[in-house]
């Protein structure tokens, strides 16, 4: 009998695999070109059309140098602290979040590294099957073998949900600060950064008492680790005279062939930026990701 349930198991575990063969994703074009959308943003749109609502969405994608590096900082010290340290799976972070789960009875999101909520997003569904996390799992070493660090980050930030209907750091920070995310105070980085766990609940525009204290948390680790100084911290934000309204934001014409859809506000006109920075770097922490 248990023999019989083990051919079972692995003839199932063969025809995972070579469906997941066939079906993997070719991860190789986004070395220079923006994904027009994700699963994330169609499933969302799916959701809005059948509430009978509109499904347009806020999704702006802009170059690593524009996104402020206290939002860059801010997302590796709030979701991923070893991102420059594994290979796409942080092993113990993953051993941890399923101690939890067994203990709990029950499956969560936890263990996910920056790498792997990207693999998440763009190509597959909020699912907790196990089976999700294994084609999770391999996406995230695709992306690894395929992409440098500094572009993951790059699409991570630009693509990640952070609002009801709000899609990357260029469309959050225009739609809740009216600013741009390159001119983004540590603050309202550290809100943004800190409702990427929930970004549904935990609203950057009014914080709630969750989302202040995520705010805090974050802000005192970029402290800790050299990310920020005190004063950078009280340095209230500059008043943007010209900022445009929250939803209205600028539509320019793509360069590439890798553009959102025309239902999604975008620009992608510029390269990625190749400056490093000393956030490469940061201390190991144990940190909540989704």
């Amino acid at each position: 009998m248990m023999r019989r349930v083990a051919g079972i198991v692995v003839l199932l575990l063969v025809a995972f695999a070579s469906y997941e063969w066939i079906t993997f994703p070719n991860v190789a074009p986004l070395k220079d070109q923006w994904p027009k959308t994700t699963a994330f943003m169609e499933l969302r749109k799916r959701e809005l059309r059948a509430e009978g609502k509109d499904d347009t969405l806020l999704y702006q994608p802009v170059a690593y140098a524009r996104i402020s590096p206290y939002l860059r900082r801010g997302a590796l010290v709030a979701e991923d602290n070893e991102f420059y340290e594994h290979k796409g799976v942080d092993v113990e972070a993953l051993k941890a979040a399923i101690r939890k789960d067994l203990e709990k009875k029950k499956l969560t999101q936890g263990g996910s590294t920056i790498t792997m909520q990207l693999a998440k997003n763009l190509y597959l569904n909020p699912s907790r099957n196990p089976l999700r996390k294994i084609e999770e799992y391999f996406i995230a070493r695709s992306l690894e073998n395929h992409l440098s660090k500094k572009r993951i980050l790059e699409l991570y930030l630009n693509v990640v949900e952070m609002g009801e209907r709000v899609y990357g750091a260029e469309a959050a920070s225009q739609f809740y600060f009216h600013t741009s995310a390159s001119a983004l105070t540590p603050s309202q980085a550290a809100l943004l950064a800190g409702c990427l766990p929930n970004p549904r609940e935990m609203n950057p525009g009014a914080p709630n008492k969750r989302l202040r204290a995520r705010e805090r948390m974050i802000l005192a680790r970029m402290r800790r680790w050299g990310y920020l100084f005190e004063e950078e911290v009280l340095t209230p934000p500059t008043p943007k005279k010209n900022a445009p309204p929250p939803p209205e934001l600028e539509q320019t014409p793509p360069t590439d062939t890798a553009t959102p859809a025309p239902t999604q506000t975008t620009t992608s006109t510029e390269t990625t930026e190749t400056t490093e920075t000393n956030e490469s770097q940061p201390p190991p922490q144990t940190t909540t990701t989704q």
